[in-house]
Formats: structure tokens, sequence, C-alpha cells
């Protein structure tokens, strides 16, 4: 089961709550095969999680784990899963904007449907306990996310979007960037975008640039300046339409009009920083 990552590419962020969360209006979609996790499942004698991948970790493989959570979440509420030998591809960077390991739970989710253990409308309930970016993950295609990230709205008909993801492989925890937006930011309105329709990317990205934004932008480059090199890197590169962060960073992104352009950046790229996590991708319009 794919695990895509997420790609916010615009977030805009409300003050903080008395719950400490933060309402929001993100346009996310998802990346192809390229830049994706993968969650296996089979039915075993005892419960196992195995991870395997570039950005394998054992410290990934405790009960913190967003798989282990979404098995967790069940037993919490009664429902019986079978035990399950679990095999985690990491391939998307940890902590580093794209929803990995909410990406890891919905796919997990989706599993658990599939094998017939929970419904569709369970399955809905469990990812908006485990957090703010899973029920979009679940889903898994163009949305919109609104509220503190549980209110899913689907979007059909956006342009597929070539797309060049890049991290720096420097982890960038959520909790201090929101921390700092909060210090900077005083309290901020939050008024959701109209999207109008577009047929073709140009129009898509030029919307996006004009109209649009990352609020936790300015405050993940202040705690950790490297990201402003990777955004002046991505911007440097021929064809590129649109450079941002993407979630709380430190992953950023360059859209480009044509996948021949994404090619030869991506390439350009490697080549110029062959120690980044470099993933050309074509975000699904749906």
């Amino acid at each position: 089961m794919l695990a895509p990552a997420k790609i916010n590419l615009l977030l805009h962020v409300g003050a903080v709550k008395e719950n400490g969360r933060h309402p929001l209006d993100s346009l996310v979609m998802f990346a192809g095969p390229e830049a994706s996790d993968r969650v296996e499942a089979r039915r075993a004698t005892s419960l196992s999680l195995q991870i395997d991948g570039s950005f394998a970790s054992p410290d990934l493989a405790t009960s913190e784990n967003l798989v282990l959570k979404a098995l967790s979440a069940c037993a919490v509420r009664g429902l019986r899963v079978p035990p399950l030998a679990i095999t985690l591809y990491k391939n998307i960077p940890v902590a580093g904007g794209l929803g990995g390991g909410s990406a890891d739970a919905g796919a997990m989710l989706r599993q658990l449907v599939k094998l017939g253990t929970i419904t569709d409308q369970i399955a809905w309930t469990l990812a908006a306990s485990l957090g703010g970016d899973v029920p979009a993950a679940y889903v898994s295609q163009a949305c919109r996310m609104q509220g503190e990230g549980e209110v899913i709205k689907p979007v059909s008909g956006l342009p597929d979007l070539p797309t060049l993801l890049v991290n720096p492989n420097i982890a960038c925890p959520t909790g201090p960037v929101f921390r700092a937006f909060d210090e900077a930011s005083g309290n901020p309105g939050l008024s959701p975008l109209d999207l109008p329709a577009f047929e073709h990317p140009p129009e898509m990205i030029a919307w996006l640039r004009n109209n649009s934004r990352n609020d936790l932008e300015a405050p993940a480059i202040g705690l950790i300046p490297e990201i402003e090199g990777v955004l002046d890197a991505i911007r440097g590169l021929p064809g590129c339409a649109l450079s941002r962060m993407s979630g709380s960073g430190a992953s950023c992104f360059g859209l480009f009009e044509t996948r021949a352009d994404l090619v030869a950046a991506a390439d350009t790229l490697k080549s110029q920083y062959p120690h980044w996590w470099v993933a050309p991708t074509l975000l699904k319009g749906g």
C-alpha cells in the first residue's frame, strides 16, 4: 500500500486556539511512487513491525510510530485486529514537512479497510484522532485541509503538476516552528481562499504565486537558515515557476510547467547537491 508524500501547495495558518492547535487552510496534493513510503501487512501469529528503506532507523520502530498507533486506536475502541507482520518502507524524509508518518498511518488504515477489519467510516474517525495530517493522508488525493486538519474537502479537476521535491537531510520538528510562528505573528486572521478552476499547470502555478503562501516558511527559516538556501537553489533552476517550503519544513518544492523541464532540473540539482534528497515527481490533480 503506497503512502505518498503530502505537499502543501499553500498553507495559511490562523492564531493558536485554547487547545494549542491552529486553524488552517491548505491545498494539498500527493506525490507519485517516486516520493512515497510503502506499508505492507500480512496476517501472522504475532504483531511485528520491520522498518526498511532509505530513511529506515531503529528508533522509528517504537509504539510512537503512527502505524502502530493506528492499530492501538483500534484496540482502544474494542475493534479486533488480527496479528499482523508489517513492513514499513521509509522513503520519505522524517520530520521533513511531507507528512511521512501521517502517510504511513493513512496507508495502514486503508489496509485495514481492505482486509475488512474496519469500515471506511471507522477509519475516518480513527484518522482524525491520530493527528492533523492523517485525515488528508487517509484520503491521499488532492484536497483542501481546513479546521485543524480534520475538515477534508476533496478537489477534482486540478492539473497534474510536475514537481521537484528537495530535502537537505535536515530535520525540522513541527512544534518549534509553530511556536516561532505564534511569537512572530501576533493574532492573524484566517479567510479561506476560493479556489478557481485550472486547466493547465501554468494557470495554477501563477494563481498560487499571486494569491497564496506558506505562513510557516519564515518561522522555519528563522530556526533553520539552510532552508533559504534550498529555496534559492530551486529558484535558480531553469524552468522553475514557483519555489516554496512544504508544511513546517525543511522539505521544499519547485513547480514546473513541463515534465522535460522537471527532469532536467532534477539532474542539475542532484549533481550540484549530491547529499540532498531530490525527488522529481508528478503531483496528481485527480
